[in-house]
């Protein structure tokens, strides 16, 4: 079992008292009596990295606030005040548009780091990373009125346009890694490789991410509703 509720709270703490030039990276581990132990840099191996990019890790299409690890990522949601600040509007959106809550949040986190202001050099905008052209496709009649590049920069109109064009894609594509594939790398990549996973590995890392973190969530969610333990021994 993972010591994420120690470490969380440890690094917390700790990105809290760091000058602000060093938070960009923190790095942590929990020894064997249970106790976190949080830099600003990789003293030794028994630190990895739970929060900020590796160097060089996504080169030049990388959007500030990505990084490459489903458990660093895990840790950085439980302790990252944007992520909270948007909870509700995550639950409402997937409550609307019929997509897990869990899914939209691991998207959320892999394209942009809940940064609502991010745009990657290809275009994308805001938090699920959207491109005006799909945002023009999965907008509402009222939302067009506004430009895509403006309406896109605001998280509820970028969250329910990305809600909505998610649970298209899983409708239309039959799956959750097929529709997340389509999002990344476009739904004419998908179809040139028959309607498979294409074998694109900026795609397929993309894919196992996403689907990783939302696995993990989906079993905090479990954990969460947990309200007691019966073992069964067999006899």
């Amino acid at each position: 079992m993972r010591a994420w509720p120690a470490l969380a709270l440890a690094a917390a703490a700790a990105i809290a008292l760091l000058p602000a030039a060093a938070r960009a990276e923190v790095w942590a581990y929990v020894d064997g009596q249970g106790m976190a132990h949080v830099a600003p840099l990789q003293v030794d191996s028994r630190y990895r990295r739970v929060l900020g990019d590796a160097p060089g890790g996504s080169g030049s299409e990388a959007v500030p606030g990505k990084t490459d690890r489903a458990d660093g990522l895990l840790l950085w949601l439980e302790i990252a005040p944007e992520a909270k600040a948007l909870a509700p509007l995550l639950r409402a959106a997937a409550e609307k548009h019929g997509v897990d809550e869990e899914l939209l949040k691991a998207v959320i986190t892999v394209e942009s780091g809940f940064n609502a202001k991010a745009v990657s050099p290809r275009g994308a905008i805001g938090l699920m990373q959207i491109t005006p052209v799909a945002a023009d496709r999965y907008g509402t009649a009222a939302e067009r009125r506004t430009p895509a590049e403006t309406r896109l920069l605001d998280a509820q109109v970028n969250v329910n346009t990305g809600a909505r064009m998610l649970a298209d894609l899983i409708r239309r594509h039959g799956g959750i890694d097929i529709a997340l594939a389509a999002w990344n790398a476009g739904e004419g990549t998908v179809r040139r490789h028959g309607g498979r996973l294409p074998d694109i590995a900026e795609t397929r890392a993309h894919v196992q991410l996403v689907l990783e973190l939302y696995w993990a969530l989906l079993q905090e969610r479990q954990a969460r509703r947990a309200t007691g333990l019966r073992l069964t021994t067999g006899r």
